[in-house]
């Protein structure tokens, strides 16, 4: 049983995968025996995260800056990843950034700027890493939604419009790539405690009491609490699980 969990000889990249959740599931699939490609755009930090990782579980791990609102920069991500490690099997669309402000305040610069990262660039590596996948007889893509996914917020629309998109872009891509044998499934966090949510925090009075208050768990998630699921996700496992949008919230989207 523990083999079809095993994720040594593959090699999966993580787009914001220098922290947070990101470095979560990164550092899960680095325990699973995956080489891992962390591309964000603090390179000092993705540095720290790659030697962290590698140091720790002895996998290969590439640190590299990309900017993946740049089409040219995502393919490079591609190019190196393969030239690199050999080989693509598993992608993580994970880099994310929210501007929070009711919606007629929104610049549409700033619809942009969110919808381009949050949705945009995940459509753009998925199509990149794709022929990589299929010559190679398969992957696994797994994109990063969120609660916003399924319910609104009054300061979310932008944020929530492209993690609603997220939901429905997997169902679109793992519908057209399941013959290529190619799972595309996505998991919706929910209140886990990161860099994001702390600065939630701040901007949204209450939040932390109202969020503690629905989970029925009782308490904000960590990164770590992704991993597992992601593991399932990118491994022999999950080979017949495609399309699906999966909470991990601890319980916050069941609770009324």
């Amino acid at each position: 049983m523990q083999k079809i969990f095993d994720l040594k000889g593959k090699v999966a990249i993580v787009t914001g995968g220098n922290g947070g959740i990101g470095k979560g599931i990164a550092t899960g699939f680095a325990a699973a025996g995956a080489d891992i490609v962390i591309a964000a755009r603090n390179q000092a930090k993705t540095d720290e995260a790659a030697a962290e990782i590698k140091e720790s579980f002895g996998v290969k791990v590439l640190g590299l800056r990309v900017d993946i609102r740049n089409e040219e920069e995502i393919q490079r991500m591609a190019t190196q990843a393969v030239d690199t490690l050999g080989r693509t099997d598993i992608l993580v669309n994970n880099a994310g950034i929210n501007i929070r402000k009711m919606p007629q305040d929104y610049l549409s610069s700033e619809w942009d700027e969110v919808i381009g990262i949050n949705l945009r660039s995940a459509f753009l590596c998925s199509q990149t890493v794709y022929p990589a996948m299929k010559s190679a007889g398969g992957g696994k893509i797994i994109n990063i939604g969120s609660m916003t996914s399924i319910f609104g917020g009054a300061k979310l629309a932008a944020y929530g419009t492209s993690k609603g998109g997220i939901v429905q872009m997997t169902r679109s891509l793992a519908v057209a790539w399941a013959p290529d044998n190619i799972q595309v499934n996505a998991i919706l966090p929910g209140w886990i405690n990161t860099d994001l949510t702390r600065q939630a925090r701040k901007d949204l009075p209450g939040l932390n009491e109202r969020v503690l208050e629905r989970t029925a768990a009782g308490r904000w998630g960590e990164p770590d609490d992704l991993a597992g699921t992601a593991v399932f996700l990118a491994s022999a496992s999950s080979d017949f699980v495609t399309g699906v949008a999966l909470p991990v919230d601890g319980g916050f989207s069941i609770v009324i």
